[in-house]
């Protein structure tokens, strides 16, 4: 390795170190829930309950969600719950919540069951402005992402009904980091 490229890679190894240790220090962004760990499956209470859909086999409560070390100048938040393998190719959105206020570290079961004022509603596949839970059919399990993201848009900042492809490009460039959850279901 030539002296200029081992002097970049030295540089990169040193910056990623720092990086680590001040992301150390703060703490790191982290969503979780005290209804379910990452990677696991979704109680039946929290799938949705459409008496019309076979698949709809809960009783729509959302899981309770908190979330803690924001980054820095973390003016608001979004919130959007999204199954990937819902009906192809697009998936589903399942719910669609930002202009978060800072303030705000969670959500407790069934809270975002219904509007809140705790958050803009935005608009889901369903045409909901709140959480919708899954309606799975048996088969393969299905991994429905809780994804949290910082920004630094004041609340009030975005207009309501965004649909999730509205949000994203709408946060393009004020998002300040993000962070995750993954739970699985289908239907038993």
């Amino acid at each position: 390795m030539s002296g200029r490229g081992s002097i970049f890679a030295g540089a990169v190894v040193l910056a990623a170190f720092c990086g680590a240790q001040q992301a150390s220090a703060q703490g790191v962004f982290t969503l979780s829930s005290p209804s379910f760990k990452d990677g696991e499956r979704l109680a039946t209470k929290n799938a949705g309950n459409n008496k019309s859909n076979p698949n709809c086999v809960g009783e729509n409560i959302s899981p309770a969600l908190n979330w803690s070390n924001p980054p820095e100048g973390t003016k608001s938040y979004a919130l959007m719950m999204f199954d990937p393998e819902g009906r192809p190719p697009g998936g589903v959105s399942h719910w669609v919540a930002y202009g978060i206020a800072p303030s705000v570290t969670g959500f407790a079961e069934g809270e975002v069951s219904k509007p809140s004022d705790k958050y803009v509603g935005g608009i889901g596949t369903n045409k909901f402005n709140f959480y919708t839970g899954p309606c799975t059919p048996a088969g393969p399990l299905h991994h429905y992402t809780f994804t949290l993201i910082a920004t630094d848009l004041e609340p009030t900042a975005l207009k309501e009904g965004m649909t999730r492809d509205e949000l994203i490009k709408a946060l393009d460039g004020h998002a300040k980091q993000a962070t995750g959850l993954i739970g699985i279901f289908s239907k038993p």
